[in-house]
This record gives structure tokens, C-alpha cells and sequence, in this order.
């Protein structure tokens, strides 16, 4: 499970002015094996709320626990053993260039793990047959539809059979049709694993058709938080217009 406490965070201009408070007072908890959904205009601080779970960023006040261990105050080394329960999807998928497909996906086996070339090997054939990508381990990125790259991340980010797992933005860039197999695939996933999920996207029609819960970031706020049915028919004005698309309100 995750639970975020009082998390604060606020960053200065480089050239001098007050600080952006981009978190404000942030309290969370996503239940084990939950689909979570975070929801919210952009600047929101959802991104940064991803980061901080990673321990890639630390909050100025406040703290994040995962299942109980509290990232906020772990070594580096405890955050490396922290890491192994964690994979992510980057909003611009990460994947490197000079790197097959294969080696993409095999990526956090070897810098996290000492299993053996042949074990890694089998398990990256498991992923990309998961992912309908079986036969493209030899490929390379920039030979790839947006859609396939987005399912080696998919695979890289299932790899290791974390128990979280964060996606930020999975169907960015994507048409609707590919959208939309892209948000089935990533529940079939979490569904296989019982995996505890973060999912930052802002294509809500697909995403609020896999979510459990759902919660509202606006300016720094956590404003709403409840089952994905009570946020489509919550009549919080911001919670209401942002998940209905309404073009008049206060947003």
C-alpha cells in the first residue's frame, strides 16, 4: 500500500521571486492491489507526486510510506531495495535508443537483480508475448509505432514483478483505438499481479473505464478522493466540470 502524510513541496524561480508551491499539504492512501487514478489539470503537482513516491524527489514537509517503510527517510542503498518493488511508465516512455527492445526490457533485471542472462531472457519472452509483442525482441525504438513503444514500457515496467507500479501518462501522443488497448492492457496487468497502481493520465473517458478510486489534484491540493463512481457524479464544481469536460466553471 502507499500513504502519503502532510506532503509539502515548493521549488524556486531560478531568476529570484516568491517560491511555486507545487504541493501543498498532500495526504493519500492507496489501498494494496487498487487501480488508483490521479486526476487534475496540468501544474497540478501529479508528476511530482509520482517522483516522491520513487523517492526521486523529497517532500520539504511531510513523508511517504510504502507498505509501511517510510521513503522519505531511507539511505540510498534502502532506497535501491525500495526501488525493487517498484516500476514505472515515464510519460515519454525512457526507452533507449540504442538499445533493442529485448535490452530495454531486460534493463531493471540487470541493474536491480543477480539473476542469470538466461533467466532474464525468459522472462523478457514472457512480457513481450503479455504485451503482444512476441518477435520484436531483436527490434530497436525507433523502428516502433508509438502504441508498440508504448507496450516495451509496459513490459520493462511489469518486468520485475513489482508490487507498485506507476504509470505517468500511458496513452500520451496515442490515437483513441490504440488508447484504449493500451488502459485494458495495463488493468489486465495489474489485475494479474494484484499490483498497487498510480495512474497519471489526462485521457479520462479511458482511464476512469479501469480505475478503482480516483483522486482530484488542483493547485497542489488533493481535492477529491473516492471510488471512480462517486467521482463521476461528485458535485464538486472543479471535481465535476474537470471529469464531465465542462467548458464553463471554475477551473
Amino acid at each position: 500500500m502507499i500513504t502519503i502524510e502532510r506532503v509539502s513541496k515548493s521549488f524556486r524561480p531560478s531568476g529570484g521571486g516568491p517560491p511555486n508551491d507545487v504541493l501543498r499539504g498532500v495526504s493519500l492512501h492507496v489501498p494494496k492491489g487498487c487501480l488508483y487514478g490521479l486526476i487534475g489539470p496540468g501544474a497540478a503537482g501529479k508528476s511530482v507526486l509520482l517522483k516522491m513516491i520513487t523517492g526521486l524527489m523529497k517532500p520539504d514537509e511531510g513523508r511517504v510510506l510504502l507498505d509501511g517503510q517510510d521513503v522519505t527517510q531511507a539511505t540510498e542503498l534502502e532506497l535501491q531495495k525500495m526501488r525493487l518493488k517498484i516500476g514505472m511508465l515515464f510519460q515519454n516512455n525512457a526507452l533507449f535508443d540504442h538499445l533493442t527492445v529485448a535490452d530495454n526490457i531486460a534493463f531493471p533485471l540487470r541493474r536491480l537483480t543477480n539473476l542469470t542472462e538466461s533467466e532474464i531472457m525468459t522472462r523478457v519472452a514472457e512480457r513481450l508475448s503479455c504485451v503482444a509483442l512476441s518477435g520484436f525482441d531483436g527490434r530497436m525504438p525507433a523502428g516502433l509505432s508509438g502504441g508498440q513503444k508504448k507496450r516495451v514500457g509496459v513490459a520493462r515496467a511489469t518486468i520485475a514483478q513489482a508490487s507498485i507500479v506507476l504509470y505517468d501518462e500511458p496513452a500520451a501522443g496515442l490515437d483513441p483505438v490504440t488508447s484504449q488497448k493500451i488502459f485494458e492492457l495495463l488493468r489486465e496487468e495489474q489485475r494479474a499481479a494484484g499490483a498497487t497502481v498510480v495512474m497519471v493520465s489526462s485521457d479520462l473517458d479511458r482511464l476512469l473505464t479501469v480505475t478503482d478510486r480516483v483522486g482530484m489534484m488542483y493547485r497542489g491540493r488533493l481535492i477529491f478522493d473516492g471510488t471512480t463512481a462517486e467521482a463521476q457524479a461528485s458535485t464538486q464544481p472543479h471535481v465535476r466540470q474537470f471529469v464531465h469536460g465542462l467548458t464553463e466553471g471554475p477551473l
